[in-house]
C-alpha cells in the first residue's frame, strides 16, 4: 500500500467530520436536556439529587446580573428587582437555533410543569420581583431559599444552568430586619455547600485581593478554590492603571493570593444601560472584549504574558470555559446519576405500593383487626418479658435512677418521711421487674424511717381517763394501742398511695420500651412489620387503654393495701397484744441484709445499715421503736404491777406497762389467752400520780415512769408491730400479686377488651378519620405524579448513557 493511500484512508473528510460534529452536538444537547427535566422535577418534589450546577455568588453590586445577562444574550433589566437580596433564581439556558426570539417560561410553584412563554423581555423582571414578594410575605421572611426557575430558550444562549444567588450585604436595607445579612450569607453557604455545585465568585476589580470582604467566606465553603472559578468583574475599570508588563502580569496572577493552581477570569461588560435591540447588546460585547485585548496588548509597554494569560481574559473565554466545564461534569456525573435515579425510582414504586396497600387496607375490616391484634399481642409480651428481667434496649439509655424516677413520676418526696431514702442500687439505671423490686425496697426503707409520732398530754389524758372510767386494769394498754392505731392510719396510708403511684410510673414507662423492642427485634430479624406506623389513631388508642390499665391496676392496688392497713389497725386486731412479732422471712418479704448491692460504691467499709431508721427488724432482733435507747427497755423491765379497776390513795396508781411475758404457741395465734395480760407489780413510781376527790393526775411526766412516757414508750412499740406486719406480711405480697401478675397474665385480654370488643364503625374511627381518605387519595396522586417524572427521566439517562 502506497504512503498516499495510507495519508487518504487516515484523514476524514468533510462530510464525515460535518457527521461527527452534528453527533456530538445532539448528544451534548440530549444530554443538557436531561439534566435540565432532573432540576426541575428535583426543585418541584423538593428531591435533593448531586445535579451538576454552577452556583453564582458575589458583592450586591459585583455584577452578577449583567454577567448572566450577557450569557442569556439578552437583557430583560434583573438588575433592577433587585432579586439577588432576596430568592435565588435557577436559570435553564437552551441553546436553540430555531429560536431567533428568547423564549421565556417559568416553573409553576410547586410542580414540575412550566407556564406559556412569557413574550416581552421586560415582562421577566416583574414575574420575578412578584413571585418573591408573594413568597416573602407568606413565609413573613426577609429572604428564602427557595429558588424561582426559569428557562430560556434561544440561538445566541450557551446550554448552561447557572443558580444566581442573593448578593452580599453588608447592613440590611431600610425595612429590613437586622440579621438580613447573616441570612444571606447562611442560605448562600447552604445553596453553595454541596460538592457537585461548581461556584462562580465574582469580585470587583477595584477590589485588591489582600481586602476582600467575600475572600474569606468563599474559603470556608472551598478552602482550595477546588470547584469556584473567580471572575474579576468591571475589568476595564483597571486597565488604565498598567503602564509596564510586569504590572499586568503580577495582576493578572492574582500576586500568589489564589494559590498556583487558581486562574481568575478577567471580564468587562458594557456600560451602556440604554435601550438597545438584542443584536447591539450581543455586538457591544463583543467590542468590550476585543478593546480590553488590544489595550493590554498595544496600550501597555512590552504588553502581557498571553500564552499564559489571554485564555482567561474576556467574557468569550468565561462563557465557553462554563460551558464546557458544566458538559464535563455532567458527563462525569451521568453513571452516579443513573444509579441514584434507579434506587429512587425504586423506593418510589415501593412506596406507592405502601400507599395503594393502606388505601385499600381502609376498606378491609378484617385485615385491619389481625394486624392491629397481632401488634397489641407483640407490645403485650415484650411488657411481661420487661417485668421478667432484660436487657434490651440499653439500660444506660433506656433505664432511670432513683432520682429520674423521683423527678419525672413528680414523687419527690415520701410523705412524712424527713430523712434521705436511699435504697439498694439507687444509682443504677433500671427499669421493668428490677425498678419495681428497688422501688418496694424504697417503700420498705421509707416505711421503718418513720416512728410512732409524739402525743400530747392532752390527748392521753383524754383516751386514759374515759378508759379507766370504764373500769377493768387494762387503761394504759388499751390507750397506748388506740393512739398506735391512730398514728399508723395517719403517717403508713400516705406511704402506701405513694408506693402504689411509684410503681404505676414504673409500668407505665414500659410502653415506650416495648415499642421499641418491637422495632429493634423486627429489623434484627428481617421482619417486616405489620404496616401499623402510619396509623397515629390506632397507636394513640394504644397506648390510652395501656395507661388505663395501669392506672387500674393502680386504683386497686390502692384499695387493697388499704384494706391491709384498716385490718392492722382494727380494734379488733391481736396485732399490739403481740411482743413475740417477726419479719416473715418468706419469698415475698426479702430482708434487707439479703438485698444485693451492684451499685459502684468508692468505699469497702460502707454500711447498709449505717441508717437505722431505714432498716426493717431482723430476725431474733427485740421489736422496738427505731432511735430508742436501753433506758426505756430497763424502765419496762422494773414495770410489774397490776392496775386496779379504780385508782386508790392506797395503791399507786401509775402502773408502767410492762413487756408481755411470751406464751407458748404458733406464731400467728390470735386467741383470747394471747389478749390476756400479765402484770407484775411495784411501787416505785407511785408517787407521779396523786389522787384528788378520786381523780387521776398526771406529775410533770419528765420521770420515765410516769403513765405518759410509759403510754408513749408502749404506743411506739405498738406502732412498730402495727408497721412491720403491715410492711412484711401484706403489703409486699399484695402489690406483687397486685400489679406484676395482671401485666403479665391479662394485659393483653385488657387491651383487646378495650380496643377490639367494639363494632366495626367505632373500631375504623382509629384508622380512618374523617377527610382522611381524601388525604391518602390525594397523597398518592402526588407520589404517582413524582414516580412517573422520575422514571421518565431514568429513561432519559439511560439513552445518555449509551451515548457516552
Amino acid at each position: 500500500m502506497s504512503s498516499s493511500t495510507v495519508a487518504g484512508a487516515d484523514t476524514p473528510t468533510p462530510s464525515k467530520t460535518q457527521s461527527k460534529r452534528r453527533r456530538s452536538h445532539a448528544d451534548l444537547t440530549s444530554r443538557f436536556e436531561a439534566y435540565n427535566r432532573l432540576q426541575g422535577a428535583a426543585v418541584a418534589f423538593g428531591e435533593t439529587l448531586p445535579i451538576p450546577e454552577i452556583v453564582a455568588v458575589g458583592g450586591q453590586s459585583d455584577g452578577k446580573s449583567s454577567l448572566l445577562e450577557a450569557l442569556l444574550g439578552f437583557r430583560f433589566n434583573v438588575r433592577e428587582v433587585e432579586m439577588g437580596t432576596r430568592r435565588p433564581l435557577i436559570l435553564q439556558m437552551v441553546h436553540d437555533a430555531s429560536a431567533l426570539e428568547p423564549r421565556c417560561r417559568f416553573q409553576e410553584e410547586d410542580s414540575e410543569e412550566y407556564g406559556s412563554p412569557v413574550v416581552l423581555s421586560s415582562a421577566i423582571a416583574d414575574i420575578i420581583k412578584s413571585r418573591t414578594e408573594a413568597l416573602l410575605k407568606k413565609t413573613k421572611t426577609a429572604v428564602s431559599p427557595k429558588p424561582i426557575v426559569m428557562r430560556a430558550e434561544y440561538a445566541h444562549c450557551p446550554n448552561l444552568t447557572i443558580i444566581d444567588t442573593p448578593g452580599f450585604v453588608l447592613k440590611a436595607k431600610k425595612g429590613e430586619p437586622d440579621n438580613t445579612p447573616d441570612e444571606i450569607l447562611s442560605m448562600v453557604k447552604s445553596l453553595a455547600s454541596p460538592p457537585h455545585r461548581i461556584l462562580l465568585f465574582l469580585q470587583q476589580s477595584s477590589v485588591e485581593w489582600c481586602s476582600s470582604l467575600w475572600l474569606d467566606s468563599i474559603r470556608e465553603i472551598d478552602p482550595t478554590f477546588r470547584r469556584t472559578v473567580i471572575v474579576v468583574s468591571k475589568f476595564d475599570n483597571r486597565l488604565k492603571e498598567f503602564s509596564d508588563r510586569w504590572e499586568v502580569d503580577r495582576y493578572l496572577s492574582a500576586s500568589g493570593y489564589l494559590g498556583d493552581n487558581t486562574h481568575p477570569f478577567f471580564v468587562a461588560l458594557p456600560k451602556d444601560r440604554g435601550n438597545v435591540s438584542n443584536d447591539e447588546f450581543r455586538r457591544q460585547i463583543s467590542q468590550v472584549d476585543s478593546e480590553v485585548l488590544h489595550h493590554l496588548q498595544e496600550g501597555v509597554k512590552g504588553g502581557f504574558d498571553e500564552e499564559k494569560f489571554k485564555s482567561y481574559i474576556g467574557f468569550g473565554r468565561l462563557r465557553d470555559y462554563l460551558e464546557s466545564e458544566l458538559q464535563k461534569k455532567y458527563k462525569e456525573a451521568a453513571p452516579a446519576t443513573l444509579a441514584l435515579l434507579e434506587q429512587r425510582c425504586s423506593e418510589l414504586t415501593s412506596e406507592l405500593a405502601r400507599m395503594d396497600s393502606k388505601i385499600q387496607a381502609t376498606s378491609d375490616v378484617s385485615h385491619l383487626r389481625k394486624s392491629a391484634m397481632l401488634h397489641a399481642a407483640s407490645i403485650s409480651n415484650h411488657v411481661g418479658a420487661l417485668i421478667d428481667g432484660a436487657a434490651d434496649p440499653s439500660p444506660e439509655l433506656w433505664g432511670k435512677t432513683t432520682v429520674e424516677e423521683r423527678s419525672r413520676s413528680g414523687i419527690g418526696v415520701w410523705p412524712g418521711v424527713t430523712a434521705d431514702v436511699n435504697p439498694p442500687n439507687a444509682t443504677l439505671r433500671l427499669y421493668g421487674g428490677a425498678a419495681f423490686e428497688r422501688v418496694m425496697h424504697e417503700f420498705r426503707c421509707a416505711a421503718y424511717s418513720i416512728e410512732c409520732p409524739s402525743v400530747s398530754r392532752e390527748k392521753v389524758a383524754n383516751i386514759l381517763l374515759a378508759h379507766a372510767g370504764r373500769g377493768g386494769g387494762r387503761g394504759i394498754t388499751e390507750a397506748a394501742a388506740e393512739i398506735a392505731r391512730a398514728a399508723a392510719k395517719s403517717w403508713l396510708a400516705p406511704l402506701l398511695d405513694t408506693a402504689c403511684d411509684r410503681l404505676s410510673f414504673v409500668l407505665g414507662s414500659l410502653f415506650d420500651l416495648a415499642l421499641e423492642r418491637n422495632c429493634s427485634h423486627d429489623s434484627e430479624c428481617g421482619i417486616k412489620g405489620d404496616d401499623m406506623d402510619g396509623y397515629v389513631g390506632f397507636h394513640a388508642a394504644l397506648r390510652c387503654a395501656y395507661n388505663r390499665f395501669i392506672g387500674d391496676l393502680a386504683k386497686k392496688c390502692k384499695q387493697l393495701v388499704r384494706h391491709h392497713l384498716d385490718s392492722v389497725t382494727s380494734p379488733y386486731s391481736q396485732v399490739c397484744y403481740f411482743n413475740d412479732f417477726q419479719p416473715c422471712s418468706g419469698p415475698n418479704a426479702l430482708s434487707y441484709s439479703k438485698v444485693l448491692e451492684l451499685s459502684d460504691t468508692s468505699s469497702a467499709s460502707r454500711d447498709v445499715r449505717r441508717d437505722q431508721e431505714n432498716i426493717p427488724p431482723e430476725k431474733n432482733a427485740q421489736e422496738t421503736t427505731p432511735g430508742k435507747t436501753g433506758e426505756t427497755r430497763d424502765v419496762l423491765r422494773e414495770s410489774h404491777i397490776t392496775i386496779p379497776e379504780t385508782p386508790s390513795p392506797d395503791q399507786p396508781g401509775d402502773a408502767a406497762f410492762g413487756v408481755v411475758k411470751k406464751e407458748p404457741g404458733i406464731c400467728n395465734d390470735m386467741g383470747p389467752r394471747k389478749r390476756a395480760s400479765r402484770m407484775g407489780g411495784n411501787s416505785k413510781n407511785s408517787d407521779n400520780v396523786r389522787l384528788q376527790n378520786g381523780v387521776i393526775l398526771f406529775g410533770n411526766g419528765e420521770r420515765s415512769g410516769s403513765p405518759y412516757s410509759d403510754i408513749c414508750v408502749s404506743a411506739a412499740q405498738h406502732f412498730a408491730r402495727i408497721r412491720g406486719v403491715l410492711v412484711e406480711r401484706g403489703v409486699t405480697s399484695t402489690l406483687n400479686s397486685g400489679f406484676l401478675t395482671p401485666c403479665r397474665d391479662r394485659l393483653f385480654v385488657a387491651l383487646g377488651l378495650d380496643l377490639f370488643a367494639v363494632n366495626d364503625e367505632k373500631f375504623m374511627d382509629m384508622f380512618v378519620a374523617p377527610g382522611a381518605i381524601d388525604v391518602l387519595e390525594s397523597e398518592r396522586e402526588s407520589l404517582s405524579k413524582r414516580q412517573k417524572i422520575l422514571q421518565s427521566c431514568l429513561n432519559e439517562f439511560k439513552n445518555v448513557a449509551r451515548a457516552l
